[in-house]
């Protein structure tokens, strides 16, 4: 029985790197005005942004629906195998909600649901994980119960170079973006409780590149599992934030995704950020 994993478009894999996963991913869909596209497939990250630029109000995403998980679900049940379905955050988004329906209406026991608590790179690394322990030969319900396990030991942290769209998102005040503008205030954001929260201010890239390497030479990361990278259309700054970090402590395998939609909406472009598991 093989198992077939399951994520949302949130997961910022590449096609190329969805397929070397051996991941299937389920798009969500992003509107602007009267317009809407599906997540990844009529709109590619580079046209999101340049469409976020150019828009005087913040784009809304749609969670997938359980429609569209129940005919996948039937598809791979009906032929034998089993899903692992690893989803974007149920506290961002109505998506695992929508999974846990589908399976109810499936019916079938061999549909294991894991809320990942995280988004866009930490969402990638949970991913990495399941596939990993799959060609491992575990099953899908043995991959769940680690996932869940290592979803408790998952850090996430980002800088937002831009308080443009936290403004136009209503979650900073004029006077304060002006400001903090005015005193090159980078924002630092971690996934807290399923949730995306500021944790500190920087001022200026360098301070906040530095707060961010910091802090991942003090919570000693696994050695033993991967890591992940990410940017908002700025790969040089992610690169100068790994050489940072390359600095204080010795960094696994790594790999990179570019922030979509969901988080990019808040962020803005030139955000840069990693994931890693704790140690044990």
């Amino acid at each position: 029985m093989a198992i077939q994993i399951i994520t949302d478009s949130t997961c910022d894999l590449s096609p190329e790197q969805a397929a070397a996963l051996g991941v299937t991913v389920v798009p969500l869909r992003v509107r602007f005005g009267e317009r809407e596209y599906i997540d990844g497939v009529e709109l590619t990250k580079a046209q999101f942004y340049q469409l976020l630029s150019e828009s005087r109000e913040l784009p809304t995403t749609s969670q997938i629906n359980p429609d569209a998980f129940e005919a996948l679900f039937r598809q791979v049940v009906e032929r034998g195998d089993e899903v692992l379905g690893v989803f974007l955050s149920g506290e961002l988004s109505g998506t695992f909600q929508s999974a846990v329906i589908a399976r109810e209406l499936v019916g079938a026991q061999h549909i294991h649901l894991v809320d990942s608590g995280s988004v866009t790179l930490g969402l990638a690394l949970l991913l990495e994980q399941a596939a990993h322990l799959r060609d491992e030969g575990q099953s899908a319900k043995q991959i769940a119960v680690r996932l869940e396990e290592l979803r408790g030991r998952l850090s996430l942290y980002a800088m937002v170079d831009t308080l443009k769209y936290l403004k136009m998102g209503g979650r900073l005040s004029g006077g304060a973006a002006a400001i903090g503008g005015l005193l090159g205030i980078k924002p630092i954001v971690t996934a807290l409780d399923g949730k995306i929260e500021a944790v500190a201010k920087a001022r200026g890239k360098a301070a906040a590149l530095a707060w961010i390497a910091e802090k991942v030479a003090g919570e000693k990361m696994d050695p033993a599992l991967g890591i992940s990278f990410a940017h908002s259309c700025n790969p040089e700054l992610m690169h100068e934030l790994r050489d940072r970090i390359e600095q204080v402590c010795e960094l696994p395998s790594s790999f990179a995704v570019e922030i979509g939609s969901v988080v990019g909406t808040h962020a803005g472009p030139g955000c840069v950020g990693i994931a890693y598991f704790r140690g044990e």
